[in-house]
């Protein structure tokens, strides 16, 4: 359903972003508008240095625009003081990088936790619960106890994916989140993340270089001089970016 305020929806409303550099605004965004409808799984995709990461950025919370507005469920985050878009970002957005990031002084089970035990609200019994269900839905149950070191690449991603949904998100941020991987376990990974969308409806925004990877989401906009360029679209309404 395409209703930009529904629980699931994110909206961005013509976003620029602009940094100082040499004396001058080096303009990165232009003017995005982009509607993601609740449980949608779009890719943006475009050359190196595009700016696809600082939209993402963006579209997270992570990164504040120069200009223009992001609504989730219809709220400005923008709009919002540092605590309750901290908040949001801890509750309801998941973040999947390129790099892992997993604490490699923790273990498999104890790094899934941690993102729960930040956002608070669950007992610590309750936690360790979810976050075991999470690894065995990931295939990752028997590396629960093993430290970051001992894992492979393909399996410390799929940790990372268990962390990332410990927190149950409404919205799934994934950022080259096979970059780093071969592939064999980048296919695995994707189905992994096509699986979550599908089985739990979660909003599923995917940056990569990888035009294969981008075929598998039902959305996919390029990112090309500040603006966006729909490739395959599905979404309503009108998302491609205006000067």
């Amino acid at each position: 359903m395409n209703n930009p305020g529904a629980p699931g929806a994110l909206e961005a409303k013509n976003i620029h972003k602009a940094y100082f550099h040499s004396g001058s605004d080096l303009q990165i965004l232009k003017g995005i508008n982009l509607f993601l409808p609740a449980g949608s799984f779009t890719a943006l995709v475009g050359p190196s240095g595009a700016g696809k990461s600082t939209l993402l950025h963006i579209l997270g919370g992570l990164d504040r625009p120069t200009e223009g507005q992001v609504l989730v469920g219809g709220r400005n985050i923008y709009g919002m003081d540092d605590a309750a878009l901290c908040a949001l970002r801890a509750n309801r957005i998941g973040f999947i990088f390129q790099f892992y990031y997993l604490l490699p002084e923790f273990t498999v089970l104890e790094n899934v936790m941690l993102a729960a035990h930040i956002a608070g609200g669950r007992s610590s019994f309750e936690t360790e619960k979810e976050a075991k269900e999470l690894l065995r839905s990931v295939g990752m149950e028997k590396r629960a106890s093993h430290f970051p070191s001992q894992l492979s690449g393909g399996e410390q991603q799929r940790a990372a994916v268990a962390r990332a949904l410990i927190n149950r998100p409404e919205f799934l941020l994934c950022d080259e989140p096979t970059g780093n991987l071969d592939s064999v376990s980048g296919a695995e990974v994707t189905d992994l993340l096509k699986r979550i969308n599908r089985e739990k409806g979660t909003t599923l925004v995917l940056v990569t270089h990888n035009q294969e990877l981008a075929r598998v989401a039902e959305a996919v906009y390029s990112l090309r001089d500040g603006l966006l360029h729909a490739t395959k679209a599905v979404h309503a309404p009108q998302t491609v970016a205006h000067r």
